[in-house]
């Protein structure tokens, strides 16, 4: 049997790197970095029922997780992690196919990251408004748009991409596509935010992309029923991070308070100072107690009103809690890295996922039966 010659012989592909241990990342780690070692680790596919995306999440994992990541590394880090677990994976398990597959097996196990691009350069929160469009013939797809202010563009493997198929607003006009972010036509541009960069943020451009049909995700037609059953989970998400996130910061002030010389005791012992930060702690506790009523109609049945209502609640609570705090903490919470950045970086409670007054609007749509539901059988005379 004739045998190669050096020349010959194969170049194996050079090994990728072994993935760190979660407890091994610094609390500096970018989102992509987190979402690498959470996968590796196995934590990622632990979110969802029976560990299979297609199952839903678990909301008492996906509450956990999003503690540990929030407590342990940045904003920017866990709004990275948030968008695809509540979202984007979700979302591409709608879709059926090889390149579905592949992609959200790569994604679930942190060999890569998704980016989910539905926000356009025109539309904000209008989404039947968008202008990036998917053309449709045959066994080919070309997808030409713009899309800004993305989680995870800078380091996403693919995009799944929000665009309409037909013109006009009607809610059947839409249709998501999976775009590999190595297609020809794309082009990436980091977002021009220091507040945001852990996360990969960024805007991404769709010149003419073609690809093979096969990239459509789900029915052709469904992007915006399928969008709205998962943003919901989305929504979850914030309210559950938004809990996690105002603990870590009372405690954090608290233990300054305690600690911080005023006169001749603290300055946790003013009254006026226990005051504001108790008043705090009741808002904290009544986002919880909404995530822990609404947590199930969210996650099992995509309850809008219910989403609505943890979003709105979350969109005014961590706001106003890390406004107080960053008070409390006076001169010292400008410091790089400080309360100040962080209250700057959760403004995006009140705008991520649907702006505060939008949500507001879908409660104000359904009044009568959030008011039924608040109401009591009465006394049987």
């Amino acid at each position: 049997m004739p045998s190669l010659s050096p020349a010959e012989v194969p170049t194996p592909p050079p090994a990728e790197p072994p993935t760190p241990h979660p407890a091994e990342l610094p609390a500096d780690a970018t989102g992509a970095e987190v979402w690498a070692a959470l996968g590796a680790a196995g934590h990622l596919a632990r979110v969802y029922r029976g560990g299979t995306v297609r199952d839903g999440i678990d909301p008492d994992r996906l509450a956990d997780l999003l503690a540990a990541i929030d407590g342990r590394w940045s904003i920017p880090a866990t709004l990275s992690a948030s968008v695809q677990l509540a979202t984007a994976l979700p979302v591409l398990a709608t879709g059926t196919g090889a390149a579905v597959e592949r992609c959200l097996h790569r994604v679930l196990n942190g060999r890569t990251t998704l980016a989910l691009a539905a926000t356009d350069t025109t539309a904000g929160t209008d989404l039947t408004a968008l202008r990036t469009e998917v053309t449709i013939e045959g066994d080919a797809v070309t997808v030409t748009g713009e899309k800004q202010w993305i989680a995870n563009t800078t380091t996403a493997e693919s995009f799944l991409v929000l665009a309409r198929h037909r013109p006009g607003r009607h809610v059947t006009h839409f249709t998501w596509v999976l775009v590999p972010a190595d297609a020809p036509g794309v082009t990436l541009r980091p977002a021009p935010s220091g507040l945001y960069a852990g996360s990969g943020v960024g805007h991404v451009s769709f010149g003419g992309v073609r690809l093979g049909r096969d990239r459509v995700v789900g029915r052709v037609g469904l992007g915006l029923p399928v969008f709205a059953r998962h943003i919901a989970v989305e929504r979850l998400a914030g309210a559950l991070w938004g809990v996690a996130l105002c603990r870590r910061v009372l405690a954090d002030t608290r233990d300054r308070l305690t600690h911080r010389a005023h006169g001749q005791g603290a300055l946790w012992s003013l009254g006026h100072v226990r005051q504001r930060f108790a008043a705090c702690l009741v808002r904290v506790q009544e986002l919880q107690a909404l995530t822990a009523r609404w947590a199930p109609e969210v996650a099992l049945r995509h309850d809008a009103r219910a989403a609505a209502t943890l979003k709105a609640a979350a969109g005014t609570t961590v706001p106003h809690v890390l406004g107080e705090c960053a008070q409390l903490w006076g001169a010292a919470g400008f410091v790089d890295g400080g309360i100040q950045q962080t209250r700057a970086q959760a403004a995006l409670f009140g705008i991520g996922g649907g702006a505060t007054e939008v949500v507001l609007e879908t409660l104000a749509d359904r009044a009568e039966r959030v008011l039924d539901d608040l109401g009591r059988k009465g006394v049987a005379w």
